[in-house]
């Protein structure tokens, strides 16, 4: 079944949701330490305040090390983001990447999906004249809990939104699911429980192309298959969902 709404604006997380990245965990490298803090607040155990500035202090990241964090996204893009996006943007919709994760990064990956710097919603980080890390904006809604909710009612409030989706994979992504129109959970990366029974849709698959019968209208699905380069795509969005409608 086709979206009965039009969505204006789609939002989609960035770690585990565009990217099979951890970008934290990524610049990390490995350490057990970090990567089970980040786990504690993706999956809803603790407040993300109370270990993103630990996460930062434990690892020091440098400028170049985020510069190497921004391509690595762009290299572990999940399964059809980029035709996603493209599809997305083709009937008009505004798309946005939102994360608590480091701006700078998060800027790269989205340029690799064409969404404007404009619409890229992230936490800035500062580095000395050396290129050691100095600080982060600890004022970034974004880098506490119930931020991303908080973020987005701003928006809202300020009339720069039209009806609205939100598409992610952790608890910060469910705790905005009532600032938003519709809340898609994207289990293809990590499947969290929490999310798995809370979101009004999840997505188990590691493609993102099922997103799009939940976020095309009729008429928005019907323009996109009339263009040769989505009829695949809208295919596989079908056969992943388990969708039985039949379309030309």
């Amino acid at each position: 079944m086709k979206a009965a709404q039009r969505y204006a604006d789609v939002f989609f997380d960035c770690d585990s949701t565009l990217s099979t990245l951890e970008g934290i965990d990524e610049l990390a490298r490995g350490r057990r330490d970090v990567a089970e803090l980040t786990r504690a607040a993706m999956e809803g155990r603790v407040p993300l305040q109370d270990v993103y500035r630990r996460r930062l202090e434990l690892v020091q990241p440098t400028r170049a090390s985020v510069e190497r964090l921004g391509r690595s996204y762009c290299h572990t893009q999940v399964a059809d983001a980029g035709p996603v996006l493209a599809a997305l943007q083709a009937v008009g919709k505004r798309v946005h990447v939102i994360s608590g994760g480091l701006a700078p990064a998060v800027r790269k990956l989205a340029a690799a999906l064409h969404v404007p710097d404009e619409r890229v919603h992230a936490v800035e980080i500062s580095f000395d004249r050396a290129g050691d890390y100095e600080a982060y904006d600890a004022h970034s809604p974004l880098s506490r809990s119930g931020g991303k909710r908080e973020y987005l009612q701003r928006l809202r409030a300020a009339g720069g939104l039209g009806p609205c989706a939100l598409v992610g994979d952790g608890a910060t992504d469910l705790e905005a699911a009532d600032a938003v129109d519709l809340f898609i959970g994207f289990g293809g990366v990590e499947r969290r429980a929490e999310v798995e029974r809370n979101a009004a849709v999840y997505i188990s698959s590691k493609s993102l192309a099922p997103v799009l019968v939940h976020l095309c209208t009729g008429p928005e699905w019907q323009r996109l298959a009339d263009r040769v380069s989505f009829k695949a795509l809208l295919r596989k969005a079908l056969e992943l969902s388990g969708a039985q409608e039949n379309h030309a």
